[in-house]
């Protein structure tokens, strides 16, 4: 006599696993009625699923960022699938949200890979989602920041998150906070400030100005001077705390978060965007 699920057993495996209903159903009767075994052959799906789809391009998905309790440690993690559709999905964007909660919690992306979600790996929990989907999932990037007081910024249609650290907990903080991130969102600066850029990029930039002074045909003698200045104009224009604020550009980003507080300073900051 075939074995034949009841309801209860169908939703609890579902419940479990994110599985549909009718994968849940087969697996069930695959297995006899074991619960254990129906979500191995669905985790086996998944593995074959994510076999089949690995040379897939993932560029689609949700860029969630996440700050603790008491605002000292942040995470943003991107959850990367095929298509804008499963992107958008309300499930998908809920499974992106939960794994940088608990992203938060790990120093690099091998660590939070390997931890453990709801009794099985996260790694395993992507390939049993690809096996749910039917898409390539997969973590992309993963950031995190520490510092005094962070707050974070979510872009609409979770494409850009951005999380600033400031120097200290102060009235305003929360506000300040976010409103930086939204400007790490938008202007995607390249530093914090002029003595965060690298040397390699700083090198670059006066390799390209000196190239059109010259074809401008400007002596060589003035050329040095020139660069000063373009360097200086290249900061403000692509450091974080030199740039024009984005709600009122008649002041630099650390001039606003001094009028939040006069010792207040912008210490950090973290941006992912989907490529």
């Amino acid at each position: 006599m075939s074995y034949t699920p009841v309801a209860a057993d169908v939703a609890k495996l579902r419940n479990t696993t994110g599985a549909g209903m009718m994968d849940c159903k087969k697996a069930l009767v695959e297995a006899e009625g074991d619960f254990e075994k129906a979500i191995d052959i669905l985790r086996k799906k998944g593995q074959k699923v994510a076999a089949n789809r690995a040379d897939r391009d993932s560029s689609e998905g949700a860029v969630i960022a996440r700050v603790n309790e008491d605002n000292t440690l942040g995470a943003i993690i991107s959850l990367n699938c095929e298509t804008d559709f499963v992107a958008k999905n309300e499930a998908f964007v809920e499974l992106a949200y939960e794994l940088a909660e608990q992203a938060i919690n790990y120093a690099n992306k091998e660590e939070f890979l390997a931890s453990d979600f709801h009794g099985q790996t996260v790694a395993e929990k992507l390939i049993q989602q690809t096996g749910v989907i039917g898409e390539k999932i997969e973590i992309g990037s993963f950031e995190t920041i520490q510092g005094a007081f962070l707050g974070a910024y979510i872009h609409a249609g979770n494409k850009i998150a951005a999380i600033t650290s400031l120097s200290a907990k102060v009235d305003g903080a929360d506000e300040a906070a976010k409103a930086v991130s939204m400007q790490v969102a938008a202007m995607n600066p390249i530093a914090l400030d002029e003595n965060s850029v690298s040397q390699e990029t700083i090198d670059k930039e006066l390799e390209i100005e000196r190239h059109k002074l010259t074809e401008e045909g400007k002596p060589a003698n003035i050329i040095d001077n020139i660069l000063k200045g373009k360097m200086q104009r290249f900061y403000k224009d692509n450091t974080l705390v030199h740039q024009d604020f984005i709600k009122d550009s008649s002041v630099s980003v650390a001039d606003y978060v001094k009028s939040v507080n006069g010792d207040l300073k912008v210490t950090g900051f973290v941006r992912v965007a989907l490529s």
